[in-house]
């Protein structure tokens, strides 16, 4: 994504009859728009920016003459799912959005350009250039999203998922009898007595999801907020090898191998089993035996039958009890603060690096938006950068650094880098010339 880069500003000489000194009269450059995050309820999932990653704001607008300032760039709104992370291509996690309205600048607008007349000053009364505006910020970033929902259903695929939530809420996901139907996590709103919930349908899981098989590394991520995990076997199933006491093995296995690969502390959330599909006779009496095992365990067991709908009511309610107890377990809420921080002042504005036998390369804040407001074609502004640098301090440092006459000096990154040839001869602070030149580099 790239911020919109900042309007140049204006070199202009006000013009009026019967006033022949009207002055500089040249505006600023408006300032370039932001890209701002932002979570908007009415979307769901990422797909558009997979769609289309590359987005710009619009750009400042330049100066003009009789000291009119140039508009500034639109600001780009991306609008994202409750739950968007947003990481460098690093993993640096910049942003957690949750909560609808919640909003992130992903990338600055550029500054506009100084228009001659707010150059103007007691020695350089009709500057015959102005600033330039500096480009907007350009960021590679990867949006993550993690569903924010109170339960979260788990299991094989073909399990009953989507069915289930389709059963208990509002929500439509496609339902159909192959494998991997579900693409994209779905949620239900879901209400047992006084309690209302947020139920998440994870697309299904397969024996080495937490190692990028299947669909799971893509879709784990959705349960790291779900206060309860609802296991969805399968009792119908004639899979060999499959049984509803395996799939929980094999599902809890996947979820402990990703904790311990991202740490997600999954391994104290509740558990709730539910054994689908009863409806069909031998799935009753599988449910039935694995149900009076688990009951061992100490685990909480439900029978259901997405089809008939036996059983819902029970986990509903059940669901509701265990996440009213997680949320009167959470601590109370904070009042929402906004954290300043301001970028350090302190240090250095430069330091001088030397990189070969004569040569150096300066870096520094200051001196590198110096170079990009600097417009190189004209030589009165090629001289104002002179004089900025030069009451930096950066020639004394050059001379202090064993920097000889006809060193090569560059500012900035050194792989896009501005060269100078240093000079120490050259005065500083040299009589002006006519307007547009320098007579220090006429010589």
């Amino acid at each position: 994504m790239h911020a919109g880069d900042g309007g140049h500003g204006c070199a202009s000489i006000h013009r009026e009859k019967f006033k022949p000194l009207g002055g500089p009269d040249g505006g600023n450059g408006g300032r370039g728009g932001d890209v701002i995050i932002e979570v908007d309820p009415g979307a769901s999932t990422l797909l558009e920016f997979h769609r289309r990653p590359l987005r710009r704001a619009g750009n400042g607008k330049p100066g003009a003459g009789s000291n009119r300032t140039g508009a500034d760039g639109a600001d780009l709104v991306l609008r994202v799912p409750d739950g968007t992370v947003v990481k460098t291509s690093d993993g640096e996690v910049l942003a957690d959005l949750v909560g609808a309205g919640t909003r992130f600048v992903a990338a600055r607008g550029g500054r506009g350009g100084l228009g001659n007349a707010a150059l103007a000053s007691a020695r350089r009364k009709a500057p015959g250039f102005a600033l330039r505006g500096e480009p907007g910020a350009e960021r590679r970033l990867v949006l993550e999203l993690k569903t924010v929902a109170d339960a979260g259903l788990v299991g094989f695929p073909n399990a009953g998922k989507s069915s289930l939530i389709a059963a208990m809420s509002a929500a439509r996901p496609t339902v159909a009898d192959y494998p991997f139907t579900t693409l994209t996590p779905h949620l239900g709103v879901v209400e047992a007595g006084d309690t209302q919930f947020v139920v998440a349908d994870v697309p299904g899981l397969i024996p080495g999801a937490s190692e990028g098989k299947g669909l799971g590394l893509d879709f784990l991520r959705h349960i790291e907020r779900c206060m309860v995990l609802v296991h969805v076997l399968d009792c119908a199933t004639e899979e060999p090898g499959r049984s509803p006491l395996a799939d929980l093995d094999v599902i809890e296995e996947e979820l402990a191998a990703y904790e311990a690969a991202t740490g997600a502390g999954l391994g104290d959330r509740p558990r709730i089993v539910a054994f689908n599909k009863i409806d069909v006779p031998a799935a009753r009496e599988r449910a039935a035996e694995a149900a009076a095992e688990l009951a061992g365990r100490g685990c909480t067991v439900c029978q259901v039958s997405a089809a008939t709908h036996e059983g819902l009511r029970e986990l509903a309610f059940t669901m509701a009890a265990v996440i009213a107890e997680a949320r009167r377990a959470l601590p109370p809420p904070q009042p929402t603060r906004l954290v300043i921080r301001p970028e350090p002042v302190a240090g250095p504005d430069f330091e001088v690096v030397r990189s070969g036998e004569n040569r150096f390369l300066i870096r520094g804040e200051k001196p590198r938006r110096w170079i990009q407001q600097t417009d190189f074609s004209n030589d009165e502004a090629v001289g104002y950068l002179a004089d900025r640098l030069a009451r930096l301090g950066i020639e004394d440092a050059l001379a202090e650094a064993g920097a000889l006459p006809g060193a090569e000096v560059l500012i900035g990154e050194e792989d896009n880098a501005v060269v100078f040839d240093w000079d120490p001869n050259v005065p500083a602070e040299a009589g002006l010339g006519r307007r547009g030149s320098d007579p220090r580099l006429s010589r």
